[in-house]
């Protein structure tokens, strides 16, 4: 598959996740949340959540109002592109661990078996080994060619290096940014909902007379509950990104090691 078609690929993916997420978030807050089952004399406004669970706990989160699809949707997305990151970083970590394959490569190159190192690097089939077929196919070219002094055998070599990190590494962190951005947008939504169910809960203790005790534990309910999915959000967009992130670092590490095997392996080639 072409770079620009995957590039369209992933583009429509991203665009399709949002009104996804958005709609099931709806639909699982009025179908199942909302669900009059879930109430005391079948009314999701009024009603108190029934006794029984997970009747309860349904009914409950329904009481978070209007905040909670939102704060579902941004559940939903980091789920979607934490799959779509795991697959991905799956794909570019390649068949077997990196360290092993480096090894595998710095010994066949000091052996002088390039072809052979490039099959492994087929077999691989990670972004390091990418990067390491591409300058073992330059380092073919350019020791074919007596034109060229070793210093520049070096530096061309070390350019197409160069270049094959730069289209490898957008590709790994693509779409992290918006696990990032969720884990603080999902704190900052959640935040909105307590304030709202707090505003709630005092308009309903300021009521002439006795307080009514239904808007005032409505309003508490909704309080704690966006405060809780908030938080929750916020610390799985966190754990995943952390984790991607380190991920990351490790295949960005084996890219520089493969570029410095190469590199090594032609300026100590006589």
């Amino acid at each position: 598959m072409s770079a620009s078609k995957s590039g369209k690929l992933s583009s429509l993916f991203v665009a399709l996740a949002f009104p996804l997420a958005l709609g099931a978030s709806i639909l699982f807050y009025t179908m199942v949340l909302g669900d009059p089952a879930n109430f005391e004399g079948g009314d999701p406004v009024h009603g108190h959540p029934v006794a029984e669970n997970p009747a309860h706990t349904f009914g409950l989160i329904h009481k978070g109002g209007f905040i909670v699809p939102i704060l579902t949707t941004v559940l939903l997305l980091v789920i979607i592109f934490s799959i779509e990151r795991f697959i991905t970083l799956s794909r570019a970590t390649g068949k077997g661990r990196v360290d092993e394959f480096l090894h595998n490569v710095r010994q066949l190159l000091a052996s002088d078996r390039v072809d052979e190192a490039m099959t492994v690097c087929d077999e691989q089939q990670g972004s390091v080994a990418n990067v390491m077929r591409s300058g073992l196919v330059k380092y073919q070219t350019v020791m074919n060619d007596s034109a060229l002094d070793k210093e520049t055998r070096i530096n061309t070599v070390k350019q197409e290096i160069e270049e094959a990190t730069a289209l490898e590494l957008p590709m790994l962190s693509k779409n992290l940014v918006i696990i990032s951005t969720c884990a603080s947008v999902s704190t900052l939504l959640g935040l909105i909902g307590t304030v709202l169910g707090m505003i709630r809960a005092f308009s309903a203790m300021a009521t002439a007379g006795a307080p009514d005790a239904t808007a005032l534990s409505t309003g508490i309910s909704e309080a704690l509950i966006n405060t809780a999915l908030g938080i929750s959000g916020s610390a799985i967009a966190i754990i995943m990104f952390n984790y991607f992130s380190t991920k990351i670092d490790g295949i960005t590490h084996g890219i520089d090691e493969a570029g410095f095997s190469v590199s090594q392996t032609l300026a100590n080639h006589k």
